[in-house]
């Protein structure tokens, strides 16, 4: 036991300081760089690695089954750009979520393996929750409880850590030269509704759809503000599609809870088409779902599970009918430091109550700690990186946490003569990140969100300089 305190004691100092490094860099970062045409100088390198927790681990952040058995393997895959300044590496990860230190120790990771800056590194969770909630600086706290309460294995993360740093380290010497990029997008049919949309005559949000719904009178109301279509943005070598990014924007949970991994639908998807294209490498990141889910489509069944991937797997396959790669001509990277407030809902003296309440289940102890956290962060004023990654007329958006839908599309019409994709899920510090206007509706979302509604302006003030190619 002793081992394992140091072990975490020692990971935490090393995240501290990697947290400090990424708090000096406050102001907006770009680096553009004008290709000649067929004059490849870029290079792309793809790389994966697994990130399937062990048995006993928990999941979700430990208030749901933790690991019983394995449905199918998690996976962490991206990739790195080379030929700029400074090498760009983008990553998705099947986790619920990497909140906080833990987050910036997974981008120094993967700076340091591809030789660039952390700000030059965007990691995304696709947000299953059959899956790992990392908070390494909430695991400090709860494990001051001496309750057995259990947020993430530290061996476990490290490791994954250590796998990233050689994925990456093996990945970049079999770089192949970057050349053309290629969009498309595809209406998708019944997968993505909206969660909040039972709204009373006070303006009060009254239940909401989750990602799972059973009610009638929830299933029947409309799908609500969503973003239908699933958007593909690919990248060449010559003629040769080495990598194909996914983009679409819903919670990615059909079931779970029973203590049995899975990438769910979206993953499944995911693989399904990786099987059918074994060359070129395909990454799915989900959009800004805060408030969206398949709930209006989804009663939670292990054949609702199946519809739904095939619905997933037909969206991926018809944005890519119409690709049409073109000569990469420009290129940059553009980051913006977010230093967000706390939601005035929540105090310190309030969710250290709640934390050290031992008559609380460990999910209403664990939350709070991970509000703690969230407050200690915002004491730091260690940022939120936003980032852009802008090649041709296409962007490729990188979106803290539960980002509400409304941001995806704000993105979309802040540059409507470009091809916006959002992956959101980055830093999951804020947890949720509402709209202004959502606040005062209440509802889940709202009750656990927690940045103050003023995050709204600072969001779309940091996207306006992000996306400004």
């Amino acid at each position: 036991m002793s081992n394992q305190t140091n072990t975490r004691r020692s990971f935490l100092k090393k995240s501290a300081i990697a947290t400090a490094f990424a708090g000096s860099t406050l102001a907006q970062q770009s680096f553009a760089s004008n290709l000649a045409p067929n004059q490849p100088t870029l290079k792309i390198a793809t790389f994966r690695f697994d990130v399937t927790p062990p048995k006993g681990h928990p999941l979700c952040g430990g208030w749901i089954t933790p690991v019983k058995s394995v449905s199918d393997n998690l996976e962490a895959i991206g990739y790195v750009i080379l030929g700029l300044e400074k090498p760009v590496v983008v990553c998705a990860v099947d986790w619920t979520g990497i909140l906080n230190s833990a987050h910036v120790a997974w981008r120094t990771a993967l700076a340091q393996a591809a030789g660039t800056t952390p700000d030059r590194v965007a990691v995304q969770c696709v947000h299953q929750h059959d899956a790992p909630f990392v908070c390494i600086d909430a695991e400090k706290l709860v494990a001051k409880q001496n309750d057995a309460l259990i947020i993430v294995q530290m061996d476990f993360f490290n490791a994954c850590l250590n796998k990233a740093t050689q994925a990456i380290k093996e990945a970049i010497p079999r770089a192949r030269p970057l050349t053309h990029i290629a969009q498309g997008e595809s209406k998708v049919e019944k997968v993505a509704s909206n969660r909040r949309v039972a709204i009373g005559p006070n303006g009060k949000i009254t239940k909401m759809r989750g990602s799972a719904c059973k009610d009638p009178e929830l299933i029947a109301l409309p799908e609500g503000l969503i973003d239908p279509m699933l958007k593909t943005v690919a990248f060449y070598d010559g003629e040769k599609k080495v990598l194909a990014c996914h983009y679409y924007a819903t919670h990615p949970m059909s079931h779970y809870g029973q203590g049995n991994v899975s990438s769910d639908f979206v993953g499944l998807a995911r693989k399904q088409k990786q099987k059918e294209e074994p060359d070129c490498t395909h990454i799915y990141f989900t959009g800004a779902s805060g408030n969206i889910s398949a709930g209006k489509y989804n009663n939670g069944s292990q054949e609702a599970r199946v519809e739904l991937t095939q619905r997933i797997y037909e969206g991926i396959t018809a944005s890519e009918k119409n690709l049409k790669p073109e000569p990469i001509t420009g290129i940059s990277w553009k980051t913006h430091a977010l230093l967000a407030s706390v939601n005035p809902l929540f105090t310190k003296e309030s969710e250290t109550t709640l934390l050290e309440n031992k008559k609380n289940q460990p999910a209403n102890r664990i939350r709070p700690a991970m509000r703690l956290a969230w407050m200690d962060r915002v004491k730091a004023k260690t940022p939120i990186i936003l980032s852009a990654l802008h090649i041709n007329k296409t962007s490729l958006l990188h979106l803290p946490a539960e980002s509400f839908l409304e941001y995806q599309l704000r993105a979309q019409k802040l540059q409507p003569g470009r091809f916006v994709a959002t992956a959101a899920y980055g830093d999951g510090g804020p947890w949720y990140i509402p709209v202004k206007e959502a606040y005062p509706q209440g509802g889940y979302e709202v009750s656990v969100a927690n940045c103050a509604e003023d995050v709204d302006a600072q969001m779309t003030e940091g996207m306006q300089k992000i996306l400004e190619a």
